[in-house]
Formats: structure tokens, C-alpha cells, sequence
């Protein structure tokens, strides 16, 4: 693997990049061992004077009156302006087998006008489902990774202090209906699809049971017959194949990102005989205008000429620089180094010579 970034690259061995096994746990999901998003509305109190303007944040206002008359305080028809509370959304993950009791962590976004959340307190906030049920609830302290620091005539905000984290801040409430060992067969669902790679995850299970327990179905997919693998448990047989080493195929890629001038390319990226040439045009335009004066004591007025300095220049260039047909990853980059050209140009580069078919790689911009 090759990534430049800005003016500098570095070069990756492909043995440490692509080659060598890799685990199975970490090519694939297991079917139903999956997380569950959460997510809540709530309120933070104690804010130091940087919560919402309730003028402009109008559901501030109504779930602090709805959570004070629960405590048992009417606010109905009052008015009241503090400035040390804050409207939020609270998100969150269920890990797979959580259970009722357990722990998790839960991020808190701002999503009125406040200009901090630091020193804040989540108040309790329900944490529902896509099914609309509650799973967790959510309090406590939160830590926010920003500052702020202001005056009259100007202020200065680093990081992001209207988001932060409350570790361990919601309790486990209901547990997701799933019973893993109910299952007869589970599905491997591959994290990048490709039928090569199924093809050897599917042969590496069977080759560690002895016998046939695993069935490539499709590009994405491998079917595990669990009572074929004569574990006392499902949860057995996963333990056993997860572990598992393989050597995954990877497709030929190119990966380049605009704003960074970051190109990655992959082991496999391979180039046709193509010969390219890059150069510089460069138009300068100067205006620098002059101020004619009349003598002294002379009728007349100044006047200010117009002048128009403009040149048009062409950096030599380096000929044609020849990649030669089928080019692997080091001759593709000793051909594009001797371009002797900066990132950003590489990119441009890369792209023409997609367009003319000589690169035989996913091309990907970002």
C-alpha cells in the first residue's frame, strides 16, 4: 500500500498491508450478534449561564415545565428564563446479550442555541428503540471534549463543546428478545462481499471440523449448520470458527481524497502501457497603476494611468515518463514518481489515465 499525503507518502510493505491471515471474527458478522441504536430527548441542567435562549428554544421551555410537574412543582402560566439549562439528544448502542442492569455509554448533543454543555447534568432520559419501546435510561454528569472562552468584542471556541460522552450512563432496562441458541443454522455475513474470500472462509471451517458444517450461498454470505458441528452450543460452535485464519481477497483499489490530497492504492492495482506527461501553465496578471502630477504652480489635476503588466509562462516539462504493461504496485509508483509532480497533480493524473482505460482498479473519490 502507498499513501501520499500533502508533499510527504509513505510506503507500507504489502506483506504487512494485505498479506498474512486474518482472523474470521474480523471479516465477518454473525447473524443476530448485532447492536441496537438508542436514542432519547432529555434535558441538562446545571450549565454555567451557556444554555439554550428559551426565546429561540421553545421545546426547552416545555420539557422543563413537563419534568417539574412530575417532581410535583406547577409552573403553569409562569414565566421563568434560566439560562443554565439545555435541550439535548441523547444516542447510544445496545450491545448484543446486553442485560437488564448493565451499563453503557451514551453520547449528548446539543440541539438548541446553547454554546456549551460543560459541567452539565443529564437529567433522566428514556433511551427507545426502532420499535419504539424503552431499553435504557440514561443520567448523569457529562464530559464534554471543548472549551470556550469569550468577551465583549470577540471569543474563541475549541473542540466541540456542545456534544459530549457520559461513560457507563445508562442502565440497561429491557433486553432484546433473542435467543442465540435456538438457532439451527447461522448465517456469516461478510463485511466486504467477495466470492473468493466466502469460498476459503467456507473451506477453513470445514477443514477444522473434519467435515462439512459451512456452505458458501453467495458472494456476501456462508451458512454455518450448527448441528453438524456437534457443539454443546451454539455459542460453542461461533468461539470455535471465529478464530479461524484466513487470508482474504481484496479488489484493486484506488482511494483518493480532494481536500487532503490523500491517495492510497491497493496491492493489486494494476496499470496497462500507458505513457503520461504533466506540466505547468502559469499567467501572471500585475496591475500597477502610475499617478501623473502637473509642475508645481502648474494648472492641471493628477491623474492616474492604468499599467497592465502580463506574462504568460510554461515550465519545462519532463517528456513522456512510460509505465510499462501490467505494472505492479512498485512499478506503478516508480513510473508516477517520475513525474516528479506534487499530490494534488497526482490525483489529476491518476484520474486521466482511468479515463483512457489503462487503470485497472476501482477508482474512488472522496
Amino acid at each position: 500500500m502507498m499513501i501520499w499525503r500533502g508533499f510527504l507518502f509513505w510506503v507500507f510493505s504489502t506483506s504487512l498491508a494485505f498479506g498474512g491471515a486474518v482472523r474470521i471474527k474480523d471479516l465477518v458478522e454473525f447473524d443476530g450478534v448485532r447492536g441496537n441504536d438508542l436514542v432519547g430527548y432529555g434535558l441538562v441542567v446545571g450549565l454555567n449561564g451557556t444554555g439554550d435562549g428559551l426565546r429561540n428554544a421553545p421545546f426547552t421551555e416545555e420539557i422543563m415545565s413537563n419534568i417539574l410537574e412530575r417532581l410535583g412543582v406547577n409552573v403553569s402560566g409562569e414565566q421563568f428564563r434560566p439560562k443554565n439549562v439545555a435541550a439535548v439528544l441523547v444516542t447510544a448502542s445496545l450491545p448484543p446479550f446486553s442485560r437488564a442492569g448493565g451499563k453503557i455509554d451514551v453520547t449528548v448533543s446539543a440541539i438548541g442555541d446553547s454554546k456549551s454543555l460543560l459541567g452539565g447534568t443529564l437529567i433522566m432520559t428514556p433511551l427507545n428503540a426502532a420499535d419504539g419501546e424503552i431499553y435504557a435510561v440514561a443520567q448523569g454528569s457529562i464530559i464534554a471534549g471543548g472549551a470556550v472562552a469569550e468577551g465583549d468584542a470577540g471569543a474563541v471556541v475549541k473542540g466541540v463543546p456542545t456534544a459530549g460522552v457520559i461513560p457507563a450512563g445508562a442502565r440497561v432496562e429491557r433486553e432484546i428478545d433473542f435467543e442465540l441458541s435456538d438457532l439451527t443454522n447461522v448465517r456469516l455475513a461478510l463485511r466486504e462481499a467477495d466470492f473468493t474470500t466466502a469460498a476459503r472462509i467456507e473451506q477453513a471451517i470445514n477443514k477444522d471440523f473434519g467435515r462439512r458444517v459451512a456452505l458458501m450461498t453467495d458472494s456476501g454470505t456462508v451458512s454455518l449448520d450448527v448441528p453438524s458441528t456437534k457443539m454443546r452450543s451454539v455459542a460453542h460452535a461461533l468461539g470455535r470458527i471465529e478464530n479461524i485464519e484466513i487470508e482474504p481477497e481484496r479488489k484493486a483499489r484506488v482511494v483518493v481524497d480532494q481536500r487532503s490530497g490523500t491517495i492510497v492504492m491497493g496491492e493489486d492495482v494494476r496499470l496497462s502501457r500507458v505513457a503520461v506527461s504533466q506540466g505547468n501553465l502559469v499567467l501572471r496578471i500585475q496591475e500597477a497603476p502610475l499617478a501623473v502630477q502637473p509642475n508645481p504652480f502648474a494648472e492641471g489635476e493628477t491623474v492616474v494611468v492604468p499599467r497592465t503588466d502580463v506574462a504568460i509562462e510554461e515550465e519545462p516539462g519532463i517528456g513522456l515518463a512510460e509505465v510499462p504493461d501490467g505494472a505492479s504496485l512498485s512499478e506503478v509508483i516508480a513510473g508516477l514518481n517520475a513525474l516528479g509532480v506534487a499530490p494534488r497533480d497526482m490525483i489529476d493524473i491518476l484520474k486521466s489515465i482511468k479515463a483512457a482505460g489503462a487503470l485497472h482498479a476501482e477508482f474512488i473519490v472522496n
